[in-house]
């Protein structure tokens, strides 16, 4: 299995950069629940070992690792809200969140690698898109890693408050379980209103 290097940031550093940040999201595809990203800079000499992409580890291996990056690096998570999603549409509330993210980090970086084939319109630092960039960056793979584990708790959390939809397994994506809870069980205030299986509901019960 390749893993992720640091070419992509050796490559930053020859043109210049001196603080380069990782970035990329979580949450494109669930019907529920915001979309949250992150950006992590890392120390050149303390780069966690076994960085990959955070959908080629196990739950355990992400939470090692998430330790490891927060121990060793600057960090940033930031979201965009069920609302924001449906107003914005998800893509744009997607680079939103990745431009909170970048705010959000204790120093401004120079550059931005940022998984994806597109850069965010309203970033304000140079930025290059790397598509699928976890899978070559460990900066991006950093991100991932960071984004996921707090998606996915934000999500567990909602279940215990919203009970019956499985979030606490499949954290808000459209599972047959889900799909069929919200049938049964209606749409609740985190549900993406402007994603169709919800919008069909609503459209339904009205």
């Amino acid at each position: 299995m390749t893993c992720p290097d640091y070419s992509c940031e050796t490559d930053a550093f020859g043109r210049g950069a001196r603080i380069i940040a990782g970035v990329d999201e979580v949450g494109r595809g669930p019907l529920a629940g915001p979309v949250t990203a992150a950006a992590v800079v890392l120390d050149p000499a303390r780069i966690p070992e076994g960085l990959n992409d955070s959908k080629k580890l196990t739950p355990a291996r992400r939470l090692v690792l998430l330790n490891a990056i927060v121990a060793s690096a600057e960090v940033s998570i930031a979201h965009a809200s069920v609302e924001e999603i449906d107003r914005l549409n998800i893509l744009r509330a997607s680079h939103l969140a990745m431009e909170r993210a970048l705010l959000g980090l204790p120093r401004r970086p120079d550059m931005a690698l940022i998984d994806g084939n597109m850069i965010p319109r309203g970033l304000t630092i140079p930025a290059r898109a790397i598509v699928k960039g976890d899978a070559l960056s460990v900066s991006i793979a950093a991100a991932s890693i960071a984004a996921k584990i707090c998606r996915d708790r934000i999500m567990r959390d909602l279940a215990q408050h919203y009970p019956g939809y499985g979030w606490e397994t499949n954290v808000g994506y459209p599972s047959k379980c889900h799909k069929i809870a919200l049938r049964n069980l209606g749409v609740s205030p985190h549900h993406r209103r402007s994603f169709k299986p919800v919008h069909h509901i609503l459209y339904q019960e009205n």
